[in-house]
This record gives structure tokens, sequence and C-alpha cells, in this order.
């Protein structure tokens, strides 16, 4: 028999379950844990791995991806920086220097200095860019695809973060399109700045200043002739050759991770071609067009020559056409020259004063002195003088010592107006005897001579050989001496057979001119020769000087011819002969008049 006991109303079921004591006053209301059954762990701890499980399923998944997603980062990364660096490695140093490098000028060039093996220290200045735009192809287009534009995009913003190029170079040589060597260049190292679809114009571009040591070829005639062959066909064709050329980003000197980028480029050949543009006071090059000569281009304004401390010292200036752009200025300083004339004796060195261009002229002045005459060229130096004192011009060559094998002809005007070196010619005792069929004169001849403003010189006229037309009247406007046919009035000629021992003192200069000297001669039995079929003219002229009360007018056109030593003038030879130094004028003679000449 059973008993059921009921706890607080409630029955107690009496399963097959093991018995269990009734609670009593001692049992505590909130059981100890060791009390728990054993399936309750059990199903924590299984809870607990599988939540650390499907933690660790998520991480590996995340980590996953994002190692999948970086690889497709770093292999596109890769690809797009490989395509850049693509484009790039397929630049060549002609595409760069042709299609890419802007050089604006030169503004200006300054000559710093020049060695004793003819090498110039250059300073320049100007502009220069680079459209690393263009020629990477990254410059915007309105043709491109949206792909097309971002990949455009990322490489301009590479360009704008390299910013600008540092550039060096071994030395540059320069050669004509004939293989001809011109120049050999030392360019230092410069920097560049990267530019992004530049303007029309060349606002973009940035000023640079370099320092360029030029040292052209020693064969002047090479450099003479690769110019005349340049204007004629219009335009200036250079071959340059540089063994190599490294391109290093960012700027001089500079660090961080710009410089890690550099390229470098060797045996770098390019040609340039350079158009001449039209010049102001030079005609059109191209065509065929010889350049013209150098007596086109300059102008000699003064000229005078000087005796000091027994040396002959020369001052000059002449001006030059400046061809060159406004924006162009260009500084020299003094610089050597030596003149020489033809066939090539030289007479003169000159030092040009260190000048500036200006426009439209450069005025450029000079000193210098006279060189000793070589052996035998005496007849040369009194070619010229000669000339020179009949206001006729004379070719002189040009040449420096800076370079070897070039000469630039010239041409050596004479003064203008034609300066009046004989003045005053008087004939003192004048006298007429007949011998035989001839007339004979005799007298003694006084002349003024005034050389040409600004020839300053001590000179001794140690013997004159006039020759001289005699007029009835006033002469003509002539100064050739027995012209053909003979001009009208003339009836007689003088001219003595050797040279007249003659004496020189120096005398008041005139402001017109420069040195003076008073010169005379005796003349004895000098032939006076009546001019064929003038007799008749003869005999009337003598019977106006006899009978007539004023006596006649006789006129007188002539050349004298003087021999003449120069202190100062070094000189193995004999005196300088100076010929046809024209007079012309009249004269009244009666009984007992002098010859006169003004």
């Amino acid at each position: 028999m059973s008993i059921d006991i009921s706890v607080n109303g409630r029955p107690i079921d009496k399963g097959k379950g093991r018995a269990v004591d009734p609670p009593t006053e001692c049992t505590p209301l909130i059981p100890h844990p060791s009390s728990s059954p054993s399936s309750s762990v059990t199903d924590i701890e299984l809870s607990h791995v599988q939540s650390r499980r499907t933690l660790l399923y998520k991480l590996l998944y995340v980590f996953f991806i994002s190692l999948l997603l970086c690889t497709i980062a770093v292999v596109g990364l890769a690809l797009l920086a490989w395509s850049y660096a693509a484009r790039a490695s397929d630049l060549s140093p002609d595409a760069i220097i042709n299609d890419g490098l802007v050089f604006e000028g030169p503004s200006r060039v300054d000559v710093l200095n020049m060695t004793d093996t003819g090498g110039i220290w250059t300073r320049i200045e100007g502009r220069i860019g680079l459209d690393a735009g263009g020629i990477t192809g990254m410059n915007s287009d309105d043709q491109d695809n949206l792909m097309q534009d971002l990949w455009k995009s990322l490489g301009r913003w590479g360009i704008r973060k390299l910013d600008r190029v540092s550039v060096s170079m071994s030395s540059v040589h320069v050669v004509s399109a004939q293989d001809e060597r011109l120049a050999s260049l030392t360019v230092p190292s410069l920097e560049i700045a990267l530019t992004l679809d530049p303007p029309a114009d060349l606002s973009w571009l940035q000023p640079v200043s370099m320092t360029v040591f030029i040292q052209p070829t020693t064969d002047g005639s090479v450099l003479k002739s690769f110019v005349q062959e340049a204007w004629r066909e219009g335009a200036f064709t250079l071959k340059t050759d540089v063994g190599e050329v490294a391109v290093e980003g960012g700027d001089l000197g500079g660090t961080g991770w710009r410089h890690n980028l550099r390229s470098k480029f060797t045996d770098v050949n390019t040609v340039i071609k350079l158009i001449i543009p039209r010049l102001p006071g030079l005609p059109q090059p191209g065509r065929n067009v010889p350049f013209p000569p150098l007596a086109d281009l300059i102008t000699l304004e003064s000229f005078s020559v000087m005796a000091v401390n027994d040396e002959l010292t020369l001052e000059a200036s002449a001006t030059i056409i400046d061809p060159a752009p406004l924006s162009f200025n260009l500084s020299l300083p003094p610089l050597p020259f030596v003149v020489s004339l033809p066939p090539d004796v030289p007479i003169a060195t000159v030092m040009t004063k260190s000048f500036t261009t200006t426009h439209p002229n450069i005025i450029l002045h000079m000193t210098g002195s006279v060189l000793p005459l070589p052996s035998g060229s005496s007849s040369v130096l009194s070619t010229f003088l000669s000339r020179y004192l009949s206001a006729l011009p004379n070719p002189i060559s040009i040449s420096t010592p800076l370079v070897s094998h070039l000469s630039v002809e010239a041409i050596f005007p004479g003064p203008q107006p034609q300066p009046k070196v004989l003045r005053n010619v008087t004939i003192h005792d004048m006298k007429i005897k007949p011998r035989g069929s001839n007339f004979l004169a005799s007298g003694t001849v006084f002349a003024r001579v005034v050389l040409p403003k600004g020839m300053d010189i001590e000179l001794d006229v140690s013997h004159v050989l006039p020759d001289v037309l005699v007029f009835d009247g006033e002469p003509p406007q002539s100064n050739t001496v027995l012209p053909d046919p003979l001009p009208e009035h003339a009836f007689a000629h003088i001219q003595p057979d050797e040279w007249l021992r003659s004496w020189c003192a120096p005398a008041e200069s005139d402001e017109d001119g420069g040195s003076a000297f008073a010169v005379s001669a005796k003349m004895e039995d000098v032939p006076l020769e009546v001019l064929p079929g003038r007799q008749k003219a003869f005999s009337n002229f003598v019977s106006k000087v006899i009978f007539g009360a004023d006596g006649a007018l006789a006129g007188l056109v002539g050349t004298v011819a003087v021999r003449v030593d120069v202190p100062g003038l070094p000189s193995e030879d004999d005196s300088l002969q100076l010929d046809g130094l024209p007079f012309q004028g009249s004269v009244r003679i009666g009984k007992k008049s002098t010859f006169f000449v003004d």
C-alpha cells in the first residue's frame, strides 16, 4: 500500500527515478553548483566551442576576401604602373627633344670670358619647359572614353606629383650636315618643369639661366662655309651627339622618393633644324640667296690715326646692323682683330671695347696700333693710302687670333666728302723759255698739304712729282690728266721727267683737317708740252699774259705724287709713295705774276 504525501498541496511523483529526500529546514534555498546535473555542463561547453568556430570561419572569410581584393588591387596597380612605365620607356630622345622639350630664346647671351685656346664661357638666359603630357600621351582629349580618361587621369596625377626632373649630360658635340665639327659644349645640370595640357602660347615656360662653355672649331673656314650654306638654304641644320644623358626625378640636389625615379640614355644623337627668320636690315634668307657682304652691315662712323710715343695708334667707331629681335640682348668682352690688306699684309691690330647690343644698330668702339710693315709691302700700303686720300674705297680682310683660318672680306670706305689734301699751290718766279720746238718751265713750287681730319701724325714729304693740265680760262670739274678726247680750252701739259726734291715743315692745322705741312720744291727746265692741235690756243694765252692789261686766267687740273716718310711706321722699305693726289683751280697770270692755284 502506498502513501501519497503532498507538499504545499502538491502531490509527489513517485516515478522510477531515484528517491529524493524531502526538504527539511536545513535544505538550502539555492542549490550548490556541484549539485547541477552533468548534462548542463556539457551543453555549455559545446556552445562555447561552436561560437569560436563560427568566429574563426568569419575571420578566415574576411581575410581571404581582403587578400583577394588586395591581390587584385596590387596586380591592377602593377599593370597600370607597367603601362605607364612601358609608355615612358618607349620614349626616344628624338621624341623628347622634338615633341616635348620647348626652349624659347636665348633672350640674353653674356660672354663672360675667353680662354687662350679659343674657348668661350657664356651665360645664356631663356625659358624652357617639357610637355610631359604630350610625349606620354597623358594630355586630355575630348575623344577619350571613360576608361581612357580614367587611365590618363591617374597618369596626370603621377606627373603632377613628380613635378620636375633633373637632367645631367656629358659634353655635347655639334657637327654640320656634312659631318664637319662645329663646336663642343659643356652644359651644367639643370631642372626642367613638367607640364600637362600646356596652352597654345609659351606662357607655361619657366625661366632658366645657365653658364655654358663653348669650344668652337679652330678651323674658321668651316664656320664660314657653314653660315653661308645655311643662309642659302634658309635654315641651320645641326647634328648633336651626346655620350650620356641622365634623368632623375625631382629638383637638383634634393632627396625623397622622386629621386628614385632614374633613367639613363647613351649615345644620344639627334638632328636639329632651325629656320632662319626674316631679319631686319638683311635680305630674306633661303632661295639660294648669298649671305650679304660685311660692307652692307657695318658703317664706319669715324676713323683717326695719331702719333703717340713714336707709335701710330688708331681709334675708330662703327655701327653694325642689329638683326636680332628686341627681346634678345648680347654682351661681349673686348675682342682682338687683325686688319690686313690684300693679298695678305697685316697692317693693324685693333681691340674692340666691351659692348651690348642696341637697336637698331650696335655702336662699336675700337682702338689699335699700326703694325711694322713686312719687307716689300710698302707699295701695298701706298696704294691703300692713295685711294683713301682720293676718297676711294679699299678692300680689306678682318681676322681674329681666336679662330684660325677665318677671315672676313670687308670694304674700308674713303672719307666723304673727298678731302682737299693739296691746297694753296703756287709757283713763284715762273719762267717759260723755248728750246727748239718745245718749251721749258722753271720756278719754285709751294703747296700746303692738309691731311684728312683725324689724321694727326708727323710726316716728311721728301719728293714730289706733279702732273698738270693747263687751261685757258676756268678748268672743268675733272681730276683726270690728259683725258681722251682732250677737254676744250686745254692747251699745255706740265710733268717733270724726274722726282723733284722737296722740303717739308709743320704748319698750322685747319679746322676741317688734320695735320698740315708746308712743302716747297724747285722746278728747273721742266718740259711744258703744248698739246697736239692746241698751238693756236697756247699763242693766244701767251698774248694775253704779255699784252693784256689784266694778264690771263689760267686753269689748272692735275695730280701730284709724293714720297713721304712717316715716323712711327716701322718699315724695311723706302718711303711711302702716294699717287694721284688731286688738285684743281685757277689763277690770273701777268707779266710779273705768280702762278697760283687755290
